[in-house]
């Protein structure tokens, strides 16, 4: 109850109106204690249509709508959200579980990509480019693109919506966003505070950004919804497959940002502190629920010994318990399907050989809140769980003797999202980083495999669906591009020499 007091009270703080619900809406629970947080309303089928037709009507008249001008909506929205941060950072970590830090790097993130995308709506730059023919010039020009359905995950559950809104409103597009069942306040209240902000610049907010609650059933209108021009989503790469024939079968961009396996290769000159703090951040930190994660350490066998006694002594006295408390490093897994996963894939280690350290429940102070110590477990080769993605506080470790055979294995897996080598050579440092290095979207040196900037896109390959968001040239898959031949004279030559006379 003194948690359901506190989300009512969070909410009237930012000026928003308490998230509406009843008998038959969704129950949102806290993964700290199970307690219930609030019942909100879900939209139903009718109301999905409904929002989707409202954005795009809105989408006439937005993208005629200055870039600067859609940019000060922007700059308000990450206004408003860094007024609100102490707040919007307790939300998150209320209905996540997220240590409080974690909650309030990441409302941090949407001020971020906000003040990034109002610099970008002064930067949406085409290309001038040679004719062949005289007295002709080419153009390459980028509009808007229409409405934007956006589905987001629970770990994130502002950010994401903030990296593709940002980018997306500047861009000239309106928003259809169906976030995790798991995280509706967060969404209920960050899209709430973009309407505030709109409201105050006196833009009419109707079809501007459309929120809808659901489950699967909701996704899935939204994606097969022919009015949606592209589906940016979140998520598992089972749920990315499905979205991505959905949106082929109508010829609709899919902006797929899916699972990681990701690794970081351990060579004979790495600064093995320095390795210790990456790797716990990388690992446990969020409890190992972001798909930058770090899965695998491959770990040259020259210090392998000296690292693993290392990570023991620090994974065994992790902070791990109430995610509210300053002091804590590690909250709890979302619930309990996570928590069973977890647990299945130890299982699975074990039975294939491998070392197993830690990775037991603790804190049980409620059955419905599932906190665990994260697990280190050592592999001879990598096999079995090693090479699937299992979206908890689990750090595979195995040995390699040569470079190239260690950046084999980490390109051995389905997905290709993020991945690192720490090494005080420059060689090796360069040889990852090229392109016959990794093979992922992200490849650091000497840093671990979470905690990328906006500024970069972010992103992988294979099975973690290719898409990019958030910084670099992302903008451009929220546009569509057109290539404009203007004839400046008075005479008709053709391309390619081709002569047509009439």
């Amino acid at each position: 109850m003194a948690y359901r007091k506190e989300v009512l009270a969070l909410f009237k703080a930012m000026g928003l109106e308490e998230p509406a619900g009843g008998p038959s809406g969704l129950t949102v629970h806290t993964p700290i204690d199970g307690s219930v947080l609030a019942r909100v309303a879900l939209s139903s089928g009718a109301q999905t249509g409904a929002a989707v037709m409202r954005a795009n009507a809105r989408f006439a008249s937005w993208r005629d709508v200055p870039a600067p001008k859609r940019g000060e909506l922007v700059r308000a929205f990450g206004e408003a959200v860094r007024r609100h941060k102490q707040a919007l950072g307790r939300l998150i970590t209320l209905e996540t579980g997220k240590i409080v830090q974690e909650g309030l790097g990441e409302v941090q993130e949407v001020v971020d990509i906000c003040e990034f995308a109002v610099g970008l709506s002064r930067q949406l730059y085409g290309l001038s480019i040679a004719s062949e023919r005289p007295e002709h010039k080419l153009l390459e020009t980028w509009h808007p693109l229409g409405v934007v359905g956006v589905i987001s995950a629970f770990n994130f559950p502002m950010a994401v919506f903030s990296w593709n809104a940002a980018l997306a409103l500047v861009c000239g597009n309106t928003l259809v966003w169906k976030p995790s069942e798991k995280a509706p306040l967060s969404a209920i209240a960050l899209h709430g505070l973009l309407l505030q902000a709109a409201r105050d610049l006196g833009i009419d907010t109707t079809g501007l950004a459309e929120l809808l609650i659901g489950e699967r059933a909701a996704g899935e209108a939204l994606v097969e919804n022919p009015l949606i021009r592209l589906v940016s989503a979140t998520g598992s790469t089972a749920m990315g497959r499905a979205v991505g024939v959905a949106c082929a079968a109508q010829f609709k961009r899919a902006l797929l940002e899916l699972g990681g396996n990701n690794a970081a290769i351990v060579c004979p000159s790495a600064n093995l502190e320095l390795v210790v703090r990456a790797a716990a951040f990388a690992a446990a930190g969020t409890a190992g629920q972001r798909c930058t994660s770090l899965r695998r350490l491959i770990v040259h066998r020259s210090v392998y010994p000296a690292l693993v006694q290392s990570l023991l002594r620090v994974f065994e006295r992790l902070p791990v318990g109430d995610p509210m408390h300053d002091s804590t490093l590690v909250g709890p897994v979302i619930d309990r399907h996570a928590f069973e996963s977890m647990q299945a894939a130890l299982a699975q280690a074990r039975a294939k050989g491998a070392k197993v350290h830690f990775g037991a429940r603790e804190a049980v102070t409620n059955e419905a809140a599932y906190y665990v110590r994260p697990a280190i477990v050592e592999f001879a080769t990598q096999c079995g769980p090693m090479l699937q993605e299992t979206f908890a506080p689990i750090l595979y470790l195995v040995p390699y003797d040569d470079f190239d055979e260690a950046i084999a294995l980490n390109n051995a897996v389905a997905h290709g999202l993020s991945s690192a080598v720490f090494t005080q050579n420059l060689r090796e440092a360069e040889l990852f980083t090229s392109a016959r290095g990794s093979d992922c979207g992200i490849a650091n040196v000497n840093i671990g495999t979470s905690g990328a900037e906006i500024g970069g896109a972010f992103g992988g390959e294979k099975e973690t669906g290719g898409g990019r968001e958030s910084g670099s040239d992302a903008w451009k898959a929220y546009m569509r591009r057109a290539t404009n031949t203007v004839n400046y004279g008075s005479t008709l030559p053709l391309a390619q020499g081709i002569r047509f006379e009439v």
